[in-house]
């Protein structure tokens, strides 16, 4: 399970790599995402809706996107939200329904795959939605599952959100963390040798990795207002000539994994893999 110290720290793009990465090893892989809070919905045929973000995922799996790999999606607008449960409209947002939701979608996911690909949302240390919690410490909890915790070094403050995340986990949500991604760096990440060795020193997890900044052509999760934002539009028009937009999408998803592949530190991940929590 990949969790972030905040918003926007790339768990979505590092779960979208890892996906890919595995499924190429000859990994029956699945991403999961428990909750998601998005305007930008993916309409299955059926006419069910889950979040744009792990339909990228299961893409980059080889797979069809299903809602078990997103049972609960939160769709705002302005002066409320409409709340999804496995696809389809719920009435109002019951927070043990849509637990249950979620515990019966993992339990389809893992029987069916051999890796599931799990990402928590904002940060786990919400400490006043602590107890209402669904898709982040609540869920690894259930699962049992390994987590690496992932940090945006180009926001600044990487020590202090990692060391602070670690710190403000309850022991049993700590014995889970397994590892630390330092994501986004400028510049040449192996420069940042003793920030890895700070980081370890203080934290008392090892770093898996430090990610450097890619420019990715993959469509952002929300429909944010500015040019900057990605839609699938764009990631059309884009697209290089005599290329189909599923093969420059594919591309994509395979540079991100060759760039993951080359910069983590792939016996640790395997053995965290093999081992669990």
């Amino acid at each position: 399970m990949l969790q972030g110290t905040a918003s926007g720290v790339g768990k979505s793009t590092l779960a979208i790599g890892l996906c890919r990465l595995f499924a190429r090893k000859g990994l029956k892989t699945a991403p999961f995402k428990a909750q998601n809070l998005s305007d930008n919905a993916h309409v299955l045929p059926d006419g069910r809706r889950m979040a744009r973000s792990q339909a990228l995922a299961a893409l980059a799996c080889g797979l069809e996107p299903e809602p078990d790999m997103n049972p609960v999606l939160i769709r705002p607008y302005h002066g409320g939200c409409e709340v999804v449960v496995n696809g389809l409209p719920a009435e109002r947002f019951d927070r043990e329904v849509c637990r249950q939701a979620v515990r019966e979608a993992y339990q389809r996911l893992a029987g069916r795959f051999d890796v599931v690909v799990a990402e928590g949302a904002g940060s786990p240390v919400e400490l006043n939605l602590r107890d209402g919690d669904i898709v982040n410490m609540h869920f690894a909890k259930e699962a049992n599952c390994p987590v690496i915790l992932v940090a945006d070094i180009r926001r600044g403050g990487v020590f202090a959100s990692l060391y602070g995340t670690i710190s403000l986990f309850r022991p049993e949500e700590r014995a889970l963390v397994r590892g630390m991604i330092v994501n986004d760096f400028c510049g040449d990440p192996d420069s940042f040798g003793e920030g890895r060795r700070i980081l370890e020193e203080i934290c008392g997890v090892p770093v898996l990795g430090v990610i450097p900044h890619l420019e990715l052509a993959l469509e952002d999760e929300d429909n944010l207002p500015g040019e900057n934002t990605l839609t699938r539009e764009k990631i059309e028009a884009m697209t290089p000539q005599g290329m189909t937009a599923d093969d420059f999408r594919t591309q994509q998803f395979d540079r991100l994994a060759d760039e993951l592949e080359a910069r983590l530190d792939m016996a640790r991940l395997q053995q965290i893999l093999e081992e669990g929590v």
